[in-house]
């Protein structure tokens, strides 16, 4: 017994040695490979850009220092950029790829002596540079560079230290591209908007309708700049309901003749409750367009698209969704002076919106306000407020205690206009 327990024992460490054989070999190997060099990397003429566009000149260099006496045949320098998709779906794995760039040149030292066979003997102590430069595509030819959930666009520089009888060395760098989009286009530029209804149910019984009529004043943005929505909310149903508006990006890969989407919500802003039988108006109401990449169309595999989506959320039923395309540009076109222009005339045409409210001149005062607080006709008690996530709205109002209220700064005043909070019946 203790026989066959000291041969397993033998048998099962024999295999563990050959095992870090088998393991460490490979490392070992590409140790002895690379401790000849001392550095090997590249980098690009004007570190601080950030992206290139379409038609610029990519320059840079290929530094190589060595530790002891090295030959090297060549040092090339290949450009790539290229969309990859890859993702599962069931048991099938969907990957396809697209290129949209490939240089590749042969670096040669100036004032270095070659052989016959043109290579050359780099020595210690000694840093040894190789100049590159290549031109990008014209703009249109190009798509920005993106990372995803499903794929990405990608454009890099690559350096192949090439030596006699030895495996090649690789040294990458990746640099940004991004395609100038402008949205200053008489089509971007147009106001856009719709109108949905939608009725209710409750047990297969008719319960009323909800309907939603929204418009901006155009459809081209750039990161940062505020959307300006006019909408009326109407309610006849039984249910409380909430207005509700999200900048949505849709993400669509295409791989094997297959097509995967991927939606994210990116900021989002919200109304107050809106009872039975009454509506609500956002005269002008913003929404902050956040940090993001610009629109991608022009990639035939990956493309992003965003969307204004207003919509209104029904406790017990499906939401009532009105979506607005929107195209989100590059910065630097203008698009901030044209913002500020529209954003003027949304404010001069507010008369001529659905719902006109007046602007208080005045900061407004308590002074002729009693103590006996009381009112005319019983009004609708505060909702209990939800957070800005999408979980069930308060179906039943909840009474709370009126206190006397303090005088309120003429700024807060400004900001509950702008957040409409007046509701009116139903027309």
């Amino acid at each position: 017994m203790n026989s066959c327990c000291s041969t397993e024992t033998h048998r099962r460490r024999k295999l563990q040695r050959r095992e870090q054989v088998l393991f460490t070999a490979p490392a070992a190997t590409m140790v002895a490979m690379t401790k000849r060099l001392k550095s090997f990397q590249i980098v690009l003429s004007d570190p601080s850009k950030t992206f290139y566009c379409g038609g610029e000149k990519v320059c840079g260099r290929v530094e190589v220092e060595v530790n002891e006496m090295t030959r090297v045949s060549a040092v090339k320098v290949v450009a790539l950029g290229c969309a990859k998709v890859e993702y599962a779906k069931g048991k099938q794995r969907c990957r396809q790829e697209a290129e949209y760039l490939r240089h590749e040149e042969v670096l040669s030292l100036h004032d270095q002596p070659t052989d016959a066979d043109g290579s050359v003997v780099l020595r210690p102590g000694n840093k040894y540079q190789y100049t590159f430069g290549f031109d990008l595509p014209d703009q249109g030819q190009l798509v920005s560079s993106y990372k995803g959930k499903f794929g990405y666009v990608q454009y890099c520089v690559k350096a192949k230290l090439e030596r006699p009888q030895q495996p090649t060395l690789e040294c990458k760098k990746c640099f940004e591209v991004e395609e100038p989009l402008d949205i200053n286009t008489p089509d971007l530029l147009s106001p856009t908007g719709g109108s949905k209804e939608k009725k209710v149910t409750c047990m297969f019984i008719p319960d009323g309708q909800v309907s939603l009529n929204a418009k901006i004043d155009r459809r081209g943005f750039c990161e940062g700049e505020d959307i300006c929505i006019n909408a009326k909310f109407e309610n006849t149903c039984s249910r409380i309901v909430v207005p509700k508006a999200a900048i949505i990006a849709k993400h669509t890969y295409q791989a094997n003749g297959r097509t995967k989407v991927f939606r994210q919500k990116l900021s989002s802003v919200r109304g107050n409750h809106i009872i039975s039988g009454m509506c609500d108006a956002w005269q002008g109401k913003t929404i902050r367009v956040p940090k993001i990449k610009p629109s991608m169309l022009g990639c035939n595999i990956i493309r992003v698209e965003y969307a204004l989506m207003i919509y209104i959320h029904i406790p017990g039923s499906e939401k009532l969704i009105l979506e607005l395309p929107l195209v989100i540009g590059t910065a630097g076109l203008g698009s901030r002076s044209n913002s500020v222009s529209s954003q003027e005339g949304s404010v001069s045409n507010a008369s001529q919106s659905w719902v006109s409210l007046q602007m208080p001149s005045n900061p407004p005062s308590y002074s002729n306000l009693t103590r006996d607080v009381r009112l005319d006709q019983p009004l609708t008690p505060l909702l209990c407020d939800c957070d800005d996530t999408d979980g069930d709205s308060p179906i039943f109002m909840r009474s709370s205690s009126f206190q006397f209220p303090s005088s309120p700064v003429f700024a807060e005043t400004e900001e509950e206009y702008n957040g409409n909070v007046r509701m009116l019946p139903v027309c």
